[in-house]
This record gives C-alpha cells, sequence and structure tokens, in this order.
C-alpha cells in the first residue's frame, strides 16, 4: 500500500544493472496519456525519449492508443471489488476475455520498455493488488511481487496528511495527493495485504519487506531485494543507508520520484505524536486480524 517507502526501493532496485524502473504504470493511461504529466526524468510525457520510443515499440505510437478506452477495460476488470473472481483459476467467461485484453497492453508495454532499455527486468510500482493479481494470469511464476509493508498506524497517518501533487498539470482533478481518513487507510491496508498475502500462498515468487526494517538495515535487507532481482554485485546503497540516485523514466508516483543524487534512508516517525487517539483507535481496532500474520 503506498505511503510504504516503496518509491524509494523502486528507485534503489532502478539502480541495478539490467533493471528498469517504470514508476506506477497503472495510473499512466490518464496521468501521462491524458494528462500529459511528467516524466521522471522532468520532460513532459510526450516530449520523453524513452517513453516515445517505447509507445512505438509497444503500440507503433502512442496516438494508437484510445487512454478512455483503456480506462473503461481498467474498470471492468482491475478494481479491488473483482480480487475474488481473479484470485481463482479461471474467472467466468466473459471477465477472462476483458482480463486477457488488458493485460496483453501490460506485457506489450512491458516488453517494449525491457527493448528501449535494454534490461531484462521492468519494475512496475504500481500499489495495486487488483492489478498484482489480473498479471498472475499472463505470466505466472513469471510475476515476481515485492509486497513492501509498514505499520498500518503510519500509513493511516501518512495518508491523511494534506501533499500536493508538484507534478499534476493544471487540468488534473488530483492536484494533491490522495487522503483517506485513518478508518479507510486501516481497511485498505487490511485488504491489499491480504490480498498480496494470497497471491504468494498462489505460488507468486514474493519477497516481503517491512518498512521497519528497510530503515533500519538498509544494506542488509536491500540485499535480499537485489538477490530476488537477479542481482549479485555492488549494491546502491551502502552499511550507513545512504544512497545515489540516479534520474529515471518513471511516469507517476510519489514526488520522490524526481529527487536525484545523494539520499539517506531514514525512519520517519511523525505518526507517533500525529495520529490522534481516535484515529489510532479505529486503525487498532481495524487491522487487529490481520497484523500478526505480518508482524505488527
Amino acid at each position: 500500500m503506498g505511503r510504504s517507502g516503496s518509491t524509494l526501493i523502486e528507485r534503489l532496485l532502478g539502480e541495478l544493472p539490467g533493471v528498469c524502473p517504470l514508476g506506477e504504470v497503472a495510473h499512466m493511461w490518464r496521468r501521462a496519456l491524458v494528462d500529459g504529466e511528467p516524466c521522471g526524468c522532468g520532460a513532459p510525457f510526450g516530449q520523453c525519449g524513452f517513453w516515445q520510443a517505447v509507445g512505438e515499440a509497444a503500440f507503433g505510437g502512442w496516438d494508437r492508443i484510445d487512454a478512455a478506452e483503456v480506462l473503461a477495460l481498467k474498470a471492468s476488470v482491475d478494481r479491488t471489488r473483482f480480487v475474488p473472481a481473479l484470485l481463482g483459476a479461471r474467472p467466468p467467461a466473459r471477465m477472462a476475455e476483458r482480463l486477457a485484453h488488458y493485460t496483453a497492453l501490460y506485457h506489450r508495454l512491458y516488453a517494449a520498455a525491457a527493448h528501449v532499455s535494454g534490461c531484462r527486468v521492468v519494475v512496475d510500482s504500481s500499489k495495486h493488488a487488483s492489478l498484482a493479481a489480473c498479471l498472475r494470469h499472463r505470466y505466472g511464476e513469471r510475476l515476481h511481487l515485492v509486497h513492501v509493508l509498514r505499520d498500518p498506524r503510519a500509513v493511516a497517518h501518512a495518508w491523511g496528511k494534506r501533499m500536493p501533487r508538484p507534478d499534476a498539470a493544471a487540468t488534473s482533478p488530483e492536484q494533491e495527493m490522495a487522503r483517506y481518513s485513518p478508518g479507510r487507510a486501516a481497511v485498505q491496508w487490511a485488504v491489499q495485504n491480504e490480498v498480496l498475502a494470497r497471491l504468494s500462498r498462489l505460488g507468486v515468487p514474493t519477497l516481503r519487506v517491512r518498512y521497519e526494517d528497510f530503515v533500519t538495515d538498509p544494506a542488509g535487507e536491500f540485499g535480499a531485494l537485489a538477490e530476488f532481482a537477479g542481482h549479485t554485485g555492488e549494491l546502491p546503497v551502502d552499511a550507513e543507508g545512504t544512497a545515489r540516485l540516479s534520474p529515471t523514466h518513471t511516469v507517476s508516483g510519489n514526488p520522490m520520484r524526481f529527487v536525484s543524487g545523494a539520499v539517506r534512508v531514514r525512519d520517519d516517525v511523525a505518526w507517533r505524536g500525529g495520529l490522534r487517539p481516535p484515529g489510532r483507535l479505529a486503525v487498532s481496532v481495524l487491522t487487529c486480524a490481520s497484523r500478526p500474520g505480518f508482524g505488527y
């Protein structure tokens, strides 16, 4: 679930040779294709050489894609309400047809990104468990899932903060990052993490990374991540938790995607004093059944 440190983890993975970070592709169809929001390199999506080459390789150019059609298709399969059917071995016939069409778009995009970048691994940091459930039907064990978790009280506090989206287009209805009440954040935390845990039990190769463990031992935790991605060489984060980030071509996500240079991994504990007692109680109650299974 977002606000768990996943953008930093994606950026670090992107520093490994042979790994191409794409950002939150789930949001690309609207934010990039419709609103023209900037790439992580700073260029508008329509002027980014990398993404123009990807669009050409995948679809013969982005003008061949009807974003409204893709968004309608997305709404018909890639939603939490459809997860029970997606977790089955065979979704209903009509859904299966839409699912095949929908995941084919992602497959063509991922393959084109791998071709243009020359990388063997692409990282999609979309935080939608329903998208992972969709992609399982296309890739099976070729899909590798990094399941990032954070204490639900910290997540709820982060989702309650008012944060502008510096990359938002002037016409975008999303001028600020989404905000949730503590109760809604808690329910989302429980549902999203339970779905990802279920995908792991269904055979999707999964590495679980807890935010608290990562900020305590960045080099050690990232070493396991790098190995999971098939990398065995030097790591982009040192024993003190300092990393040096290069500009990337990420299409959407936390504003940290625009940061480059030296970055220090550190624990954000503002929630301990910032999440008010009623909110803390609501989160504790609503996640009480799920927390023990994830070590909280």
